[in-house]
């Protein structure tokens, strides 16, 4: 509705209010990096230049598509690197979102001692790895990698699930028929892969088969070293009728640039 006599147009004067709303908003709440705390000068951006560089640079680069080393995709033959080429792989495939260094390493540490907020990052990022990679359209259910029911009391929350749960998908749902029953030592202290894979065994359970078998699953966590804990948990999703078991890891630990 238009007024007469120099007065200005409502929808008009609706513009500027909104435009005064919004810088005094952002005079009051400057935008900050979800990470660093640094200001941004553009309201609608998470991250500083500075993080998003090193999370850029994590991210990128050939992966092995079954065991997530860093690898030139010339060295791959038949989707294996020269280092699980002559291994027994109970997980059919796996992508990343990159590898755990510099700032990425902190934001993915961040995240699973109780920084959900950085899950406006970092499930993004995983659902777009996601999409990417071959096995994208057979999966039938999201796993998260369980933790123990005492380490989830806790901490309050399990992060591969928080991760999960932010996945998009056609038809995929997630599925906690997963459960983990033993509580084992944390993983990072062990040095040696057979230590780990020791630490693993029989810690996990299917508490409802039915949920399982004849699916193709996608396990979800957020760090992976050796492969143990993923391949430990496809063995036992496997035993409960399982087609296929994949992976999707936040970042592959170990073998960094």
């Amino acid at each position: 509705m238009k007024r007469t006599g120099g007065q200005v147009r409502t929808g008009h004067r609706g513009n500027v209010l909104s435009l005064l709303t919004s810088a005094g908003h952002h005079l009051l709440w400057p935008a900050q990096c979800l990470f660093c705390g640094a200001l941004l000068a553009d309201q609608d951006e998470q991250l500083c230049a500075d993080c998003w560089t090193d999370v850029l640079d994590c991210t990128s680069g050939s992966y092995c598509p079954t065991c997530a080393r860093e690898v030139s995709e010339y060295a791959v033959l038949d989707r294996r690197c020269p280092e699980c080429a002559g291994q027994i792989q109970t997980v059919d495939g796996m992508v990343r979102v990159g590898v755990y260094d510099k700032r990425f390493h902190e934001m993915v540490l961040s995240f699973k001692k109780g920084a959900t907020e950085l899950r406006h990052i970092l499930v993004p990022l995983a659902d777009s790895a996601l999409k990417g990679c071959a096995f994208y359209p057979k999966i039938d259910v999201f796993v998260p990698v369980p933790l123990h029911w005492t380490r989830r009391l806790a901490r309050g929350y399990n992060q591969a699930a928080v991760l999960a749960r932010g996945l998009t998908h056609p038809h995929a749902r997630l599925c906690r028929a997963l459960v983990r029953v033993r509580a084992t030592r944390i993983q990072p202290h062990m040095a040696s892969p057979a230590q780990r894979r020791k630490n693993v065994a029989r810690a996990f359970s299917v508490k409802r088969p039915t949920q399982i078998a004849g699916r193709n699953i996608c396990l979800v966590d957020d760090i992976t070293t050796s492969g143990a804990t993923l391949h430990e948990c496809a063995k036992v999703l496997k035993q409960a009728g399982a087609v296929q078991v994949y992976a999707l890891v936040l970042a592959k630990a170990g073998h960094g640039r």
